[in-house]
């Protein structure tokens, strides 16, 4: 299985067309076009290996009411995770989703279904394991608490186990699953990429029974997390003031963004703070089309979709504007 395809490829579009970088607007991820304002980073931390007696582990703690082991970025968990489960034969992933998760596990039996309860309800007694992206990376499905609570029962009761991806839940937000991590057969992930901006930072969190937690660092090298990712982490996560502020514009943005989608007579479908996704069967037209006019979206082709991240201004929105409504008159047939 070939690995796969993400958004953020901007190089990559820039050299297909002839365009520099520096001139497109990149809204193919998922990440909050608003970064959290890091200071400058002080020399001792760029001097020093990091130390796990920093205070981020009580921080974390505090913040969501569960220990979590850091790792370098959630991948680092998404990989490994197979090797320390093997009991784990038959795994559920609905798709469309991130697809780092299917992938994880491709040496296992890999069953998909749609992203809804009722699928999910269907199939969860063939398996030993379900992954789900929480809410759904591209389809911004989400599930009720009761449900997620019963599929890890139903689980756990024969020694299975729930691996919820929480990458584009807000701190704070309903539905998480973190408080209950203590009980076995729950593993959930959260980072600092989407909500925080802090994609480049590499920093994640893994909330699971504390023997799995334990595996999963010996399996890591020694100072894996950085001191400046340790340092960042710390900040960021203490910050509740910026938090709330972040979790207004992000609202707005999301509501906006789905509202000039409208207008423009496509289909919204689903959609999270920090990205809307469109179902269409002229998803492949349409980004190429969006894509001559410098912008580039995320597609999906199965379902055939796009997902669209945030305009980070009102200059960026105006642009994405125009281009929309050029982009459908060059595709006059576009399913609405």
């Amino acid at each position: 299985m070939s690995r796969p395809v993400h958004g953020g490829r901007l190089r990559e579009a820039a050299r297909r067309h002839g365009l520099p970088p520096e001139c497109w607007l990149d809204l193919s991820t998922g990440i909050s076009p608003w970064s959290y304002p890091l200071p400058p980073v002080p020399e001792e931390v760029w001097r020093r290996l990091p130390e796990e007696d920093d205070g981020l582990d009580e921080l974390v703690h505090a913040v969501f009411g569960r220990p979590a082991l850091a790792v370098p970025g959630t991948q680092a968990a998404i990989s490994r995770l197979p090797a320390l489960l093997p009991d784990v034969r038959r795994v559920l992933v609905p798709h469309p989703t991130y697809g780092e998760h299917a992938h994880a596990w491709r040496t296992h039996t890999v069953l998909r279904c749609a992203p809804t309860a009722d699928e999910i309800d269907a199939r969860l007694d063939e398996v030993d394991a379900l992954v789900l992206v929480h809410p759904n990376n591209p389809t911004g499905a989400r599930f009720p608490s009761h449900k997620l609570h019963a599929w890890h029962r139903r689980l756990a009761g024969r020694g299975g186990w729930l691996i919820v991806d929480e990458a584009f839940l807000e701190p704070g937000e309903a539905g998480s699953l973190v408080v209950e991590t203590g009980s076995p057969g729950l593993v959930v992930l959260r980072s600092l990429g989407k909500f925080w901006g802090l994609a480049g930072l590499r920093f994640g969190l893994v909330f699971a029974p504390e023997p799995l937690r334990e595996r999963l660092a010996a399996l890591l090298d020694p100072w894996a997390v950085s001191h400046p990712a340790r340092w960042a982490a710390r900040l960021a996560l203490a910050d509740s003031t910026w938090q709330e502020r972040q979790r207004a514009r992000l609202a707005a943005a999301s509501l906006a963004l789905a509202t000039m989608l409208k207008e423009s007579g496509l289909r919204v479908s689903g959609r999270t703070s920090l990205f809307v996704w469109v179902e269409t069967p002229r998803a492949p037209t349409l980004a190429a089309a969006l894509e001559r006019h410098g912008i580039l979206v995320r597609r999906f082709d199965d379902p055939p979709g796009l997902r669209f991240g945030l305009p980070a201004d009102a200059a960026q929105s105006e642009r994405l504007r125009a281009a929309l409504f050029e982009a459908i008159a060059e595709t006059p047939r576009i399913s609405s």
